[in-house]
């Protein structure tokens, strides 16, 4: 049978007691689980694990951009938390020959780990639900579009839900206006990498560029430029959020959650991951789908939230933003591929077709992700029509995918109880959400009244408005 090809079952019926980080948990009871695996069509792994008792719920999980190893939940505590509930759990590894950008193969992985483990189980679920985290968010809200009623509903947190295109696009706009207006003299590759080593050696070269901008009024106006395009939070970890008006705070903290080493080699900083995810993006769509060509980025930043501060730090440096603008927009000729472009837009691309209720979740200040994306979703949905399936949901804390326990079992019981009740009524309000989480006894919860302003770096296709810097 297709999706069972070479599978080798498997019936593990353990006890498993309480984690520590779980004390908390009402239920203080042993949970028993049985867990199953097997293969897909093209050789990856799926996984999965049923709690009993089972509530009838299966999350169908897809896991973020990294090695394509099977999982069927975003990390420990959260599994548990959400087996001592009730839940049952499957995800695959997707096609392990392919790019760790896994979008050519993962919804299809994935509807096959869903019909194998449907198959194990004595009993159908009542429910599925799509589950996913960061490249997996992006999945769980494609496989929504592709439910045709294998799906109950989706729940897509810290989701790359504007798609490949524009991630793409706005990172390309800001590395471009880096090397550009702050590194002129040197020799910076932007696209067509020859494989992850090669993206990281101009993580690396930005990284220093940035280093040296940091030190001048002019070279900080510039890297706000920058960072505008690139979408960069200006809530750094570990840092007070700054004054609406404080734009030199803003830029330094947008400094720090872009180029400050935070990690270890060799990836430091989250530019290095950017440039090192960016050869997978190519090598899955075949070559380089972004492009610069033909973008006027007067008219970009004219859109962008970020442009008052680029304004206010121009005109202190001395120079003109104008004048830059337009070297930017008359030297911009980075080219596309178009059968690669074809390749994202028919796979790493939603259109917002939903077909079953959704909940996104994302946190605020996002370094990899940047919560802008949750604005451009919304209108990508409502532009199809789907809107009142859609709800977003925010969490004021730092960081990509920086959710607690509590948070993603309050966002699976939120849309679930749609499932049950037909309606959202006011499961996804930022009060209701917080109320759920806290009363779950899994530890620290912050929903918020909250909405993200405009996604930057569109390359002239978001026509909602904007900032008038001119």
């Amino acid at each position: 049978m297709t999706g069972r090809v070479g599978r080798r079952f498997l019936t593990v019926l353990t006890a498993v007691a309480t984690i520590a980080c779980l004390a908390a948990v009402p239920a203080a009871q042993a949970t028993t689980s049985t867990s199953y695996a097997g293969a897909t069509a093209d050789g990856g792994r799926w996984i999965a694990d049923v709690p009993s008792p089972w509530n009838g719920t299966l999350l169908l999980y897809s896991h973020g951009f990294g090695p394509l190893v099977a999982a069927d939940a975003p990390d420990a505590a959260t599994k548990q938390a959400l087996l001592d509930r009730g839940y049952a759990l499957a995800g695959s590894s997707y096609d392990p020959n392919g790019s760790w950008w896994a979008l050519g193969s993962a919804v299809t992985d994935q509807f096959q780990t869903l019909t194998d483990v449907q198959a194990d189980l004595s009993s159908p679920p009542t429910r599925v639900i799509a589950f996913g985290t960061s490249m997996g968010g992006l999945i769980s809200a494609l496989e929504d579009e592709h439910s045709h009623g294998r799906l109950d509903a989706a729940l897509t947190t810290c989701g790359i839900v504007a798609g490949a295109v524009q991630l793409n696009n706005y990172q390309l706009d800001g590395e471009y206006t880096m090397s550009k207006l702050l590194a002129a003299g040197q020799s910076i590759k932007l696209v067509d990498f020859t494989g992850p080593s090669d993206g990281l050696n101009t993580g690396y070269q930005l990284d220093a560029v940035a280093r040296q901008a940091q030190g001048t009024l002019q070279g900080r106006a510039r890297l706000a430029l920058a960072m505008a395009f690139m979408n960069v939070s200006t809530w750094a970890p570990g840092e007070a959020m700054p004054a609406p008006n404080d734009y030199a705070a803003q830029e330094q903290e947008q400094y720090d959650v872009q180029f400050k080493a935070t990690g270890t080699p060799p990836i430091s900083t989250t530019m290095d991951f950017v440039e090192f995810g960016r050869p997978y993006i190519e090598e899955a769509a075949g070559g380089n789908a972004a492009w610069t060509a033909g973008v006027n980025f007067a008219a970009l930043l004219a859109r962008s939230p970020y442009a008052p501060e680029v304004v206010s730090l121009y005109r202190q440096a001395g120079l003109d933003l104008r004048s830059d603008l337009a070297t930017l927009t008359g030297g911009a000729d980075i080219t596309a591929d178009p059968s690669a472009l074809r390749w994202l837009y028919r796979t790493s691309v939603p259109t917002g077709r939903l077909q079953v209720p959704e909940l996104d979740m994302h946190t605020i200040s996002d370094q990899l992700v940047p919560v802008q994306q949750e604005n451009y979703y919304r209108h990508t949905v409502r532009r199809a029509g789907a809107q009142a399936l859609l709800r977003q949901a925010f969490v004021g804390r730092q960081l990509h995918c920086n959710f607690t326990p509590a948070e993603l079992v309050a966002g699976v019981q939120a849309v679930e109880q749609r499932v049950q009740t037909g309606g959202w009524g006011s499961a996804a309000t930022p009060g209701a959400l917080e109320a759920s989480a806290q009363s779950l006894g899994l530890g620290d919860a912050a929903f918020i009244p909250y909405w993200p302003p405009p996604l930057s770096g569109d390359n002239g296709r978001f026509p909602w408005g904007g900032w008038r810097w001119r």
